[in-house]
């Protein structure tokens, strides 16, 4: 009678191993067994893709070589304390922590901790699932929010600008008129005493509040909500006019402009705005690429073939890093603190809705980088409007 019991018992056990070795080589989750001296004693599949380490590599050795240091060096006293106090503070609740994978990196994981007496002692189960997927999930959804926010700045500053603009128009226009009234009068008034050095101020200050409401002008010219409208333009005027644009509160004035411009350069039939809105964006990027280099330049060449007309943007900077490249031209892709990173995504949607396109070559070793905007030739016959 003994010996039946025996062998029912010992066919019991058999049965239930068998069943936890199927749990444990199909469970999604990684699952991981100890006693009470801190040694492992199971270690399913997907442990070895989570951890790195082959089930060879684990058994036996103190579970300390899957946490990261600073837990490792508690987690033998967690377990005398609860073996002492019977205290749970892990266990039958589950908590987000970090493991340390093989390669030393650190994953984010989500533990559940379960507790069984057995004939050969009191173990743990530890149930581990890798929650990476989702943390970069979030960390993407986090992202995205920060950029609808600060779009919906960038909006606001828009309209905000072109009220600014709108409003300073006005005074910058009485300005003018008080200092050309004033300039008109200084040949023609013999009593009105001035001399030569405060009538070449006077002429100064009229001419840079001219420049100082063109520049308006062309900021709510910029900004402004308008349908597409493309006529004959000459190329040279946009790059000067974007150069003016940049360089209004930039701070890329100690950076040195050149040009390089070919004879006979011919116009374009393209939406005058939109294409400055490129040469704004690309002259920006190359001044904040080159600020920080010990021979600050950015160099603008214009050439053209019997097809098509060329717009190249060089800079003196570092160059563009390799694992930029691939996502260079991508909405939301920016590298850099402020920006959405759309501006070189819709320059290139502006370039190719013209029937043209926006490249680059990233430079580096010493070399900076290079966009070329290309642009059909106007078609002959077009009429100048």
């Amino acid at each position: 009678m003994t010996d039946d019991l025996i062998l029912k018992t010992d066919h019991l056990w058999s049965v239930s191993e068998a069943r936890f070795a199927a749990v444990l080589d199909t469970a999604v989750d990684g699952i991981v067994v100890i006693n009470d001296s801190c040694r492992i004693l199971a270690y399913n599949r997907a442990c070895e893709h989570l951890f790195g380490y082959t089930y060879n590599e684990v058994i036996g050795q103190n579970v300390h070589m899957l946490m990261p240091e600073n837990l490792a060096a508690q987690h033998d006293g967690f377990i005398e304390r609860y073996l002492e106090t019977g205290e749970k503070r892990i266990i039958g609740i589950g908590r987000e922590l970090e493991a340390r994978h093989k390669d030393g990196s650190l994953i984010p994981i989500e533990l559940s901790v379960g507790e069984s007496n057995t004939p050969a002692g009191r173990q743990f189960i530890g149930i581990i699932r890798d929650v990476r997927a989702r943390k970069a999930a979030e960390e993407r959804v986090n992202q995205l929010q920060a950029q609808v926010v600060h779009m919906a700045r960038v909006s606001a500053i828009n309209e905000m600008g072109a009220a600014i603009a709108h409003e300073l128009n006005q005074p910058l226009t009485a300005v003018l008129l008080y200092l050309q009234a004033i300039t008109r009068r200084l040949p023609a008034d013999r009593n009105l005493v001035i001399d030569q050095k405060m009538a070449e101020i006077l002429i100064k200050a009229t001419r840079e509040t001219e420049r100082a409401g063109a520049i308006i002008q062309k900021m709510r010219k910029f900004v402004e909500k308008r349908d597409p409208e493309r006529r004959l333009t000459d190329l040279k005027s946009l790059i000067d006019e974007a150069i003016e644009l940049t360089l209004v509160g930039s701070h890329g004035h100690n950076v040195q402009i050149q040009r390089q411009d070919p004879d006979g350069l011919p116009p374009i039939f393209v939406d005058s705005v939109q294409i400055q809105q490129i040469l704004v964006n690309l002259v920006r990027n190359a001044l904040e690429a080159a600020r920080h280099a010990d021979d600050p330049w950015i160099r603008i060449a214009t050439s053209f073939t019997p097809h098509d007309v060329f717009v190249s943007v060089t800079d003196s900077g570092s160059g563009i890093p390799k694992d930029a490249l691939k996502t260079l031209f991508k909405a939301f892709a920016s590298n850099k603190v402020q920006g959405l990173g759309l501006g070189l995504a819709i320059s290139r949607a502006i370039a190719q809705n013209h029937a043209g396109d926006l490249t680059a070559e990233p430079g580096g070793d010493g070399q900076g980088a290079t966009f070329t905007l290309k642009i059909p030739q106007a078609k002959e016959p077009v009429a100048a409007e």
